[in-house]
């Protein structure tokens, strides 16, 4: 039987030159992450996944043998041990003319969420992305976060409760006002003057781990959304809604409000070694979105220029 060509290593490139990244993108892969409670949850995932072609002459990769290593987290945990496993036989299957590789994962992460009174419960996915690559001198590994959110315009909720005293004073003339018959107006369909306008938000993190420990994203997401102060609900009740109407008055917020909360967290944040984020407030008074970007290089570049000023 006659040997099937390989025009991969028997025909040299047409113009030699070295390659930073060459590989295939969405390549369906089932992964396994252990979330909520150490409990184990089988996502589809899509990956992408690359190696350097660092032999200038070689006319390109064998992509078959990283399509091959990926399929393995089919049966693998995964996590940054298997992960560093995997970039190394990507690297060690394109026999010595690769040296650098890259891994991208994107998943919905499902998790469970209770209720805010009710003591019911429901599910919410939210889009992950894992960044790993191994370079010639470490690993370097960076997660993408969506994370929604509810948020409630405090210029709004200012002149919704200007609009609310002047129908008191409209409704109740006299010097003196019967408590009962205020608290019987307030409650009644008189009582709903105006409201604050709220829109769903979304905050967009990326944050760079470098070589560190994984985070647990779980703990992160949820971590996040109590600095936030007003995470979207899945199942609720009344009690739950009421709960979640309160949480938006208590927490009235601009954009730049929501953006210095997550700032501040991420600051707090020992394994985080950089990151970038938006925030999206999708307007309901406007057809168009107030945002604000951030990322902690900004921060340090401007004191700096300002010590070199």
């Amino acid at each position: 039987m006659r040997a099937l060509p390989d025009v991969t290593s028997d025909i040299n490139a047409e113009t030699p030159s070295v390659l930073q990244w060459v590989g295939m993108e969405s390549i369906a892969v089932p992964i396994s992450m252990r979330v909520q409670e150490d409990r184990f949850q089988t996502i589809a995932a899509k990956a992408n996944i690359y190696v350097s072609l660092e032999a200038p002459n070689t006319k390109g990769i064998h992509m078959s043998r990283v399509h091959l290593a990926i399929n393995q987290l089919a049966d693998l945990d995964c996590n940054r041990e298997n992960i560093n496993k995997l970039l190394g036989e990507m690297i060690s299957s394109q026999d010595g003319i690769s040296q650098e590789a890259k891994i991208e994962l994107r998943f919905d992460l499902l998790l469970q969420k209770e209720a805010l009174k009710s003591g019911e419960s429901g599910f919410q996915s939210y889009p992950i992305t894992i960044r790993a690559e191994k370079n010639k001198q470490n690993y370097d590994y960076e997660f993408e976060i969506t994370i929604p959110y509810s948020s409630t315009c405090p210029c709004s909720a200012s002149l919704a409760r200007q609009l609310y005293a002047d129908a008191i004073d409209q409704a109740f003339p006299g010097s003196t006002i019967n408590k009962s018959a205020l608290m019987e107006w307030a409650q009644s369909q008189a009582g709903s003057v105006a409201t604050p306008h709220s829109q769903r938000s979304y905050a967009y993190i990326r944050l760079s781990v470098g070589s560190e420990d994984w985070p647990d994203l779980s703990s992160l997401i949820f971590q996040l959304e109590e600095v936030i102060g007003t995470p979207v609900q899945t199942a609720v009740k009344r009690s739950d809604e009421q709960e979640f109407a309160r949480l938006n008055a208590a927490n009235l917020m601009f954009c730049e409000d929501a953006a210095r909360r997550i700032k501040n967290c991420l600051e707090q944040m020992t394994f985080v070694k950089d990151y970038w984020f938006k925030v999206e407030h999708q307007e309901s008074l406007h057809a168009h979105n107030a945002v604000v970007i951030d990322r902690k290089q900004a921060l340090e570049t401007s004191v700096q220029a300002l010590k070199t000023a």
